[in-house]
């Protein structure tokens, strides 16, 4: 290649104008880093080593000293929320708001901080309103699941399925809670001094097309509640034949509840003049699922129906398999209320048996009484929450179905 003698003048030229680009560059992240006040390098040093309280100070004075700094003041609202100083977030972020000259994108995301500021403080009226004006924008999905937790907790449920129909026509998920909703809408409409029959039934139908969804599949077995209330919804219109079918699919598909609608399966076979019958299904179902309400229920109907000797003998083979104070502590109890004595229960050590006095059974359930109950609650898996009935929702944490459908002392063993 031939040497061209222009090259001596643009070869120098080049590197000068490279020196002169790389001088205004420096010159110019030197004036940046002279515009940015002390204060806010001190913020991230003390943020860094986990000195909030200094690191927030320090923040503070940046905001005071440049206000259009936002990024900045979205990150002291966060800073001020998660130590729990509602009041000063929901400044920051309403003063962001108050500004004519923010972006939309950034007046979307401080109504979304203003609205968290809310629902965390529990002024449920404000943040409801606040997350209803972010519905058209980006953080619709956010919104809507925070409205559905809000709507949750006011028990509004009508405005919660709206939620739900809402979120699930931007986003394809289920809400399993949403079947739950459904049902107490039923619950609201049949505890109505006349019950609304027709609205129950129609929120019944569509907890179930809300568990199919949940499931994704039709086939799957109703959820079990829905099972229940249609139970207890054909018992209201006299129909003992389909109440007798929604609590036999429950001893099929969901086995640990059968405790729950034991004593309502024994009525319903009662009502027919067939009780042994019934009797007989849920001790077979008892054998595969023990449970300590079904073991109360079928004692004391054996107690009904055969008398006291036959209870006894089904509670002691009952107790020797699968150990239960409680289940011990009922036995006691029940007997106590007939006030009789009981049959021949305790061997002396020379063999024979040895009758209990009433006397003898209200020391021995009086001693028992005291160590189970304790053990007689039912708990919420997710925050320990112990309450004496079931639930479907904790009356602690608002969680839906954390609550085990057997007490504490069965889900010890």
């Amino acid at each position: 290649m031939d040497f061209e003698p222009w090259w001596l003048i643009a070869v120098p030229l080049l590197f000068g104008l490279g020196w002169i680009a790389a001088r205004v560059d420096v010159r110019q992240m030197l004036s940046e880093n002279r515009n940015l006040p002390d204060s806010y390098f001190r913020g991230l040093n003390f943020l860094l080593n986990e000195q909030h309280d200094r690191a927030i100070d320090a923040f503070v004075e940046v905001a005071k000293l440049d206000p259009e700094t936002t990024d900045l003041h979205f990150a002291l609202g966060s800073l001020f929320r998660r130590r729990g100083e509602i009041e000063r977030a929901i400044r920051v972020h309403q003063s962001l708001l108050q500004r004519p000259d923010l972006p939309v994108s950034q007046r979307e995301q401080a109504m979304n901080e203003l609205a968290q500021d809310y629902l965390r403080a529990g002024m449920l009226d404000r943040a409801e309103a606040a997350f209803d004006q972010l519905k058209p924008t980006r953080f619709a999905p956010d919104a809507l699941r925070a409205l559905i937790r809000i709507h949750e907790t006011e028990r509004d449920w009508p405005a919660a399925i709206q939620a739900v129909h809402a979120l699930q026509g931007l986003v394809d998920e289920p809400v399993p809670q949403a079947v739950h909703f459904h049902c107490e809408e039923a619950a609201a409409a049949l505890a109505l001094p006349v019950p609304d029959i027709d609205a129950a039934t129609h929120a019944l139908d569509a907890a179930t097309h809300a568990s199919e969804l949940a499931q994704r599949s039709a086939e799957a077995p109703p959820h079990v509640r829905i099972a229940i209330m249609r139970a207890d919804l054909a018992l209201r219109e006299g129909d003992l034949r389909a109440q007798r079918l929604q609590l036999k699919s429950i001893l099929a598909s969901h086995p640990d509840y059968v405790g729950l609608i034991a004593e309502a399966f024994l009525t319903n076979y009662r009502a027919t003049q067939r009780e042994n019958d019934g009797l007989e299904q849920l001790e077979a179902h008892y054998a595969r699922h023990p449970s300590l309400d079904l073991f109360n229920t079928i004692f004391l109907a054996r107690g009904r129906l055969h008398g006291a000797a036959d209870a006894w003998a089904f509670a002691r083979a009952a107790l020797q398999r699968n150990p239960s104070l409680l289940g011990l502590d009922r036995m006691l109890e029940a007997q106590l209320a007939r006030g009789a004595e009981t049959p021949p229960a305790i061997d002396t050590v020379a063999g024979a048996c040895t009758a209990l006095s009433v006397e003898d059974v209200a020391l021995m359930r009086s001693l028992i009484h005291k160590h189970t109950q304790r053990l007689d609650r039912y708990a919420c898996r997710a925050c320990g929450f112990k309450a004496k009935r079931f639930h479907w929702q904790c009356p602690g944490c608002n969680a839906w179905e954390t609550y085990s459908p057997k007490r504490l002392e069965e889900l010890d063993v």
